[in-house]
């Protein structure tokens, strides 16, 4: 598919963007509000990838899909976010602990959660992870189902483990499955014997699989699925929530001199933060903002000890994403040193500020970083070549309000009808499924 997800969305090789699908119900039709609710296709979506009172920045991506397709008054659901099990809720216990604090129901924008929980084994149970996932929630989905029989399909994220048991779970209780493959679990979980033939089958026996990026499904069918069976629909972002505010209020409350850049993200070695402050020493006249946290961060602090950089680096630890909006807006630059992303919603936020982006030459930025105004991709993932990619954009300088009309090709509305209508076209196939609902 040589579609590229910026000025269209294509679904099965064919542009969905404003195409009304045969169940689709426009806004302006004349309908009653009872019959508006009985158009909705309903789903049930199926992931671990979802934020939570603990976790409120954990699959925040699959959380703005979903709250664009409910309030676009075509969608209802509710979501089944699995965690792992812990008993103990102590912080010595790191991570884990912030597991046992999720509840096990709670709504956020109007949609309801269940997280039920399931048994994980840490490190040496990735085999075992979609039979267990599987068998702690098969029960969990049929009691969903007696409850409210009028869910029309699954809508599963993350192929492994959570795509893997979803398709064993729709196919056990004859709901329509569709997957999501959203970043590592393409690029890195299939380079495992196990996982990657569970993979494969997962998206056999889904009816439909969907990849946020054209270089996901490349190497999604690289690996054996059939290209006629994956679609592309690229993550968006919020064009009202993420824009540029007044010049006079940019660098409030911080006074900076000079350049910013602004890294946003989680503190790990594949995020490349190392390599962004490596780059700043290497200019004069930069400040860099670090907005996130992680297992990095005491060896990135001591990176910036030893450079010498100490009063150029801001870690400002991790922040809401609605307060994300400042610190683009702080920015002149957006700096990504990714070794490999999925769809990055950084990039996609930034641009709608105005902020141009430099990123490291990972798959799938190429389809997103498509014009002058948008930024620059560096020619290989290195310091040197961040500064070379920040100098080039410095040189062009492009107004922020291109940037920000570049970005307007990016919001939600596009995504949402072509979501909408893969979701018509599945539930077309299906004639009189026999459900298992005992």
């Amino acid at each position: 598919m040589n579609t590229s997800p910026i000025t269209d969305i294509a679904v099965d090789g064919r542009s969905f963007a404003g195409t009304k699908s045969p169940s689709a119900v426009s806004s302006a039709d004349a309908i009653s509000p009872e019959d508006a609710e009985l158009s909705k296709i309903r789903l049930l979506v199926f992931t671990s990838l979802y934020p939570n009172v603990a976790q409120p920045r954990h699959g925040i991506f699959v959380e703005e899909r979903l709250r664009h397709l409910v309030d676009s008054g075509r969608i209802a659901a509710t979501v089944i976010a699995p965690v792992p099990w812990f008993p103990f809720k102590n912080k010595i216990f790191g991570s884990y602990a912030a597991f046992a604090k999720v509840p096990e129901y709670e709504e956020r924008h109007g949609i309801k959660i269940r997280h039920p929980r399931y048994l994980v084994i840490p490190k040496v149970g990735m085999s075992l992870a979609p039979s267990l996932m599987f068998r702690a929630l098969l029960s969990v989905v049929r009691r969903v189902l007696r409850e409210d029989s009028k869910y029309d399909l699954i809508d599963a994220h993350y192929l492994y483990p959570d795509g893997v048991a979803a398709t064993a779970i729709g196919s056990r209780l004859g709901l329509p499955v569709v997957l999501t493959a959203r970043g590592n679990d393409v690029t890195l979980i299939p380079r495992y014997r196990s996982p990657r033939r569970a993979i494969l089958c997962a998206c056999k026996r889904a009816a439909a699989v969907v990849t946020v990026s054209n270089a996901l499904r490349d190497q999604l069918v690289n690996l054996g699925v059939s290209a006629s069976d994956v679609s592309v629909l690229r993550n968006g972002v919020d064009l009202n929530r993420f824009k540029p505010v007044a010049c006079d209020k940019r660098r409030k409350p911080m006074d900076f001199s000079g350049s910013v850049w602004l890294t946003v993200g989680h503190l790990i070695e594949r995020k490349g933060v190392h390599i962004v402050i490596e780059a700043l020493a290497r200019v004069s006249s930069v400040t860099l903002l670090v907005v996130g946290d992680g297992p990095q961060e005491r060896t990135l602090r001591g990176l910036v000890e030893r450079l010498g950089l100490g009063t150029r680096v801001k870690f400002l630890g991790a922040k809401p994403h609605a307060e994300l909006i400042n610190y683009y807006n702080m920015a002149d630059t957006t700096v990504l040193a990714s070794s490999r992303e999925g769809m990055p919603n950084v990039v996609l936020e930034s641009l709608g500020c105005g902020t141009p982006v430099v990123a490291a030459p990972f798959a799938g930025v190429t389809e997103v970083l498509t014009a002058p105004e948008a930024g620059e991709i560096a020619l290989e993932r290195s310091a040197d070549a961040i500064v070379s990619a920040w100098l080039r954009l410095k040189q062009r300088s492009p107004k922020r309000s291109a940037t920000r009309a570049f970005a307007e090709q990016l919001g939600w509305d596009p995504v949402v009808k072509a979501q909408h209508a893969l979701y018509a076209r599945v539930l077309a196939k299906v004639v009189d499924p026999e459900i298992e609902r005992k």
